[in-house]
């Protein structure tokens, strides 16, 4: 397995001092989000999981927020390195376990109770259980990044024509770009660092993102109209180093399992909170913001879906059951 530097460097840094995971007994807990409970999902759950944990066992747990050991992906590598013991993490999930990537189907899910419901029940076990075959991650629980929804600055989208000649930076990865243009958008894959010079400019005429991030990176400032139409659904992750999660006694695993589906449930809600805030700051500091029908989402999804679900049928081979599993937990769920 190939590391960055930074991975390089994390590996170096917890390195000092360590004899070995078992005997340490300690709970290296890292992501990407600011640290700020009050604010950041990611790091509110970090912060009650070390709370649960060390009130209840023995074990200590120490928190590196905000990227402090790299990104996403070498977050995953670390964990699955023994390095680390949890992260919290979103898409790059997917790139460690394919079956994960069929969360990002456009308009999965009518609604976030929903998302909980299938995530939370036998799909979402069953998921865990495949990727911790895949990776040797348990997944412990899922918390919340949030739904995507489309920003521009030219016109109000109530429809998919409504998105016909606009340009959308996407995330570089290719489920989007086929989301988009089944939409009848120019999807334009750009960095994130990129983005803000990218609007500016009018490279792209729009993009998308969770309304917390819009709000939070001052998007809404570069851009005129806002529509709430959920297109993908982003989950958390809390994964543990399954081998270190066996070195634990049975009493110690049930803590941490506890605490991680707390913390799981406390992201969500700050995300929550976050979303409904952003959307009402969005608006009184100029934005025009959108919500769509179920018949426009309906029309939406229409178009999106197919080309999405084709690309991911491609992809996932064997593994492309869990396009079929996850269409059926959903249904049970509505």
């Amino acid at each position: 397995m190939t590391f960055g530097l930074k991975t390089i460097a994390a590996a170096a840094a917890l390195a000092v001092g360590m004899t070995s995971v078992a005997s340490a007994q300690t709970l290296r807990v890292a992501h990407v989000d600011p640290d700020d409970w009050t604010a950041s999902k990611k790091g509110a759950a970090a912060h009650i999981f070390k709370n649960i944990v060390e009130g209840e066992t023995d074990l200590t747990v120490e928190l590196f927020p905000a990227g402090a050991l790299g990104n996403e992906t070498e977050l995953v590598a670390q964990a699955q390195e023994g390095l680390t013991q949890v992260a919290i993490v979103s898409g790059a999930m997917s790139k460690v376990c394919a079956a994960a990537g069929v969360l990002d189907i456009p308009y999965t899910f009518s609604s976030a109770t929903i998302a909980w419901d299938v995530l939370d029940g036998e799909f979402g076990d069953a998921l865990a259980e495949h990727c911790l075959a895949e990776t040797g991650l348990r997944t412990l629980a899922y918390g919340e990044t949030g739904f995507r929804n489309f920003t521009n600055g030219t016109r109000e989208i109530r429809s998919p024509e409504d998105m016909e000649g606009l340009k959308f930076r996407v995330q570089p990865i290719p489920l989007y770009v086929e989301m988009v243009k089944g939409l009848g958008g120019e999807p334009t894959p750009i960095a994130w660092t990129e983005l803000p010079n990218a609007l500016s400019t009018g490279v792209v005429d729009g993009q998308e993102n969770p309304v917390g991030t819009i709000y939070n990176n001052g998007l809404h400032k570069l851009q005129k109209y806002m529509t709430l139409d959920g297109h993908v659904y982003a989950a958390d992750f809390i994964v543990i180093s399954d081998e270190f999660y066996e070195t634990l006694s049975p009493a110690d695993q049930a803590v941490v399992k506890k605490a991680a589906r707390v913390a799981g449930n406390m992201g969500r809600a700050i995300q929550q909170w976050g979303t409904a805030e952003g959307v009402l700051k969005v608006q009184e500091e100029g934005m025009q913001v959108y919500s769509p029908t179920a018949d426009e989402i309906a029309a939406f999804a229409a178009k999106a879906q197919p080309a999405v679900v084709e690309y991911l049928r491609g992809e996932l081979g064997d593994d492309a059951v869990w396009i079929d599993r996850l269409q059926e937990a959903v249904a049970a769920a509505q």
